[in-house]
């Protein structure tokens, strides 16, 4: 399902300056964007299909970027990562989209449509894969009363609470049963109930098949679901198991 082999990630320098060959800074030509330090550092790991696991760490410790690389927002810098039997670091950009699709993610930000109402926003990868109209009122139906937001489908996220937006995202990322699912600190705006909630989700899905890969500082809540666990520090992997 994944595997990292020495895998290295680094952003572009600020102020997108570049490099010439010659190691001089330049704003244009056809000189390379400047790479900034290294926030991953040689990070190795296989996860096969249908695990789940937590991504744990202290803050800065590397788990967004991790995200980033698996959800395919960014490539490595070196190294391989293969990500659903694809080579990742050299397939072309065309081929990503599809890949992309399988993957549902839960970002902390949210990143819902603020001129949708929630029910369009959760409708949405149903609506980009194809899915019959039916089909789709009758999953996202389920789906936002089992979230417990069945009354707010014709809400703007604008006017939902930030654990009801949570709520949103988190929906709209697992309503196509995605072959592999990231959530970035997916319970940091909802109350114990939802979190367990939340976890209850995840646990179904994963037992469905869909790996799961959950990054989280909330220890309290790794403490009532121990489990098998990637940790981060200082962009290096210190524990997988």
């Amino acid at each position: 399902m994944i595997r990292f082999e020495s895998v290295g990630l680094s952003y572009q320098a600020a102020g997108g300056a570049r490099v010439t060959p010659h190691g001089t800074s330049s704003r244009g030509g056809w000189s390379e964007p400047r790479a900034g330090p290294e926030v991953l550092h040689d990070i190795d790991f296989t996860l096969p299909a249908g695990v789940f696991r937590w991504l744990l760490g202290p803050s800065g410790a590397g788990k967004t970027s991790l995200l980033r690389l698996m959800y395919l927002a960014e490539r490595p810098s070196r190294g391989r990562l293969t990500l659903l039997g694809i080579r990742v670091d050299t397939a072309p950009r065309k081929a990503l989209p599809a890949i992309r699709r399988r993957i549902g993610f839960v970002f902390q930000d949210f990143r819902l449509l603020p001129h949708l109402p929630i029910f369009d926003n959760v409708a949405l990868p149903l609506r980009l894969a194809g899915r019959p109209e039916d089909q789709i009122r009758a999953d996202v139906t389920e789906l936002l009363g089992w979230v417990g937001l069945a009354r707010r489908t014709g809400a703007r996220p604008a006017e939902l609470s930030g654990g009801e937006q949570q709520r949103v995202a988190i929906a709209r990322a697992v309503i196509a049963r995605p072959n592999l699912l990231l959530a970035d600190e997916p319970t940091g705006n909802l109350d114990d109930t939802q979190a367990e909630r939340l976890m209850r989700l995840f646990q179904e899905l994963n037992r469905l098949g869909t790996t799961v890969v959950v990054a989280t500082h909330n220890e309290a809540l790794v403490a009532r679901h121990p489990g098998a666990a990637l940790r981060l520090d200082h962009g290096r992997l210190t524990g997988h198991g």
